[in-house]
């Protein structure tokens, strides 16, 4: 009996130090023990979690999230510089030639015109037209404020006709910065400057097109996606506004691979994307002599619009909004290959595989 007894300590122990992790028991039970125990989410991963995770994913895309702008450069504001172009039909004595060269040249029927000087529009947004006064430009089209002015007009000049050019865009500008070539002011127009124009214009970015991550501020909304996102998708190229802020930047991302995997190791992925199937292939698989192919799991501080109300309702969030989220995958069963093929793994994730029960025990 005394034997039989020192016998089961001693198989105690191995079990106890020979862990090199947490049982899959004990991150299942995660969300009703520990410290932590009303912070933490465990989720089975099927088909329709890994539909929705993808679907919050691809929420965050320019043309989902801030689209594309109106046409910019066609509303007039302080700073901005115009041509103002004036006809007149015959006598045009307004701003034409004097009543001697009227006279003079009484048999040339044709309609006179005449261009004032380049003005800018003031800070109040008033503009000045000679035998018209002060008028308020900021806010128009050059067309509503030839308008304006043929209307004021109309009972000094003969017929006037009047064409507004806007010379100079000084209130309609992007800023490109960040890992770009040479960070500049892109002055837009009414054919509207798209996204890549615009980084273009900056002599393009410094990284690798993989590993680079583009930035729209636009107000107070602020979006980013993946360089290479932007170039494969028209509908994410999209058109700027005026005072957009464009940011490049470097960001290799990576997840970590721990536990009965062949490769223990944080593992770089391209800035488009990554599923768990191939984070699974990367990392080696898993390793046939110590793995349990039910105690799959992800670790993630998930974004609660991905977890759907039901779940995020009631969660303990993080100082910056995240819920911390463990993703449980039974890959003995068939449908979780396919579910993984459709499961976002996203930058900082860790990819744990726990031990065999058998395992633990040996």
């Amino acid at each position: 009996m005394h034997i039989l007894f020192s016998s089961c300590l001693a198989l105690a122990g191995c079990v106890g130090f020979g862990d090199s992790g947490p049982s899959a028991s004990k991150i299942v039970n995660a969300d009703q023990t520990g410290l932590a125990s009303s912070e933490i989410r465990v989720i089975d991963l099927t088909d329709a979690v890994a539909r929705q995770v993808s679907t919050a994913t691809n929420q965050t895309s320019f043309a989902r999230t801030i689209g594309s702008a109106g046409p910019v450069g066609s509303v007039l504001g302080p700073g901005d510089a115009v041509d103002v172009t004036i006809w007149e039909a015959p006598p045009a004595l307004l701003y034409g030639p004097s009543a001697v060269e009227a006279r003079s040249s009484a048999t040339n029927s044709a309609a006179r015109s005449t261009t004032l000087p380049e003005q800018m529009v003031d800070g109040n947004g008033q503009l000045i037209i000679p035998f018209v006064g002060s008028l308020l430009a900021s806010g128009k089209t050059p067309r509503q404020l030839e308008q304006l002015i043929t209307s004021q007009l109309a009972e000094k000049a003969n017929q006037p006709q009047v064409v507004v050019r806007l010379s100079k865009n000084a209130t309609a500008n992007a800023t490109v910065v960040g890992e770009v070539n040479n960070s500049v002011r892109v002055s837009l127009s009414p054919k509207g400057e798209r996204l890549l124009d615009a980084i273009a214009a900056a002599g393009g970015v410094r990284q690798p097109v993989v590993k680079t991550m583009i930035q729209v501020t636009r107000g107070d909304r602020v979006v980013a996606m993946p360089l290479e996102a932007v170039i494969k998708d028209p509908a994410q190229n999209i058109i700027l506004a005026a005072d957009d802020v464009v940011t490049a930047y470097y960001q290799p991302f990576s997840f970590t691979a721990l536990g009965a995997v062949t490769n223990n190791a944080e593992i770089p992925f391209e800035a488009t994307g990554l599923t768990l199937a191939q984070a699974l292939g990367r990392s080696g698989g898993l390793n046939n002599d110590r793995a349990n192919a039910r105690g799959v799991f992800i670790f993630r501080f998930e974004d609660p619009a991905a977890l759907g109300r039901a779940l995020a309702e009631g969660a303990k969030l993080t100082s910056y909004g995240k819920v911390p989220v463990i993703y449980r995958v039974d890959l003995k069963n068939p449908a979780s290959l396919f579910a993984a093929q459709g499961f976002p793994i996203r930058n900082k994730d860790v990819l744990y595989v726990s031990n065999a029960p058998v395992t633990d025990l040996q």
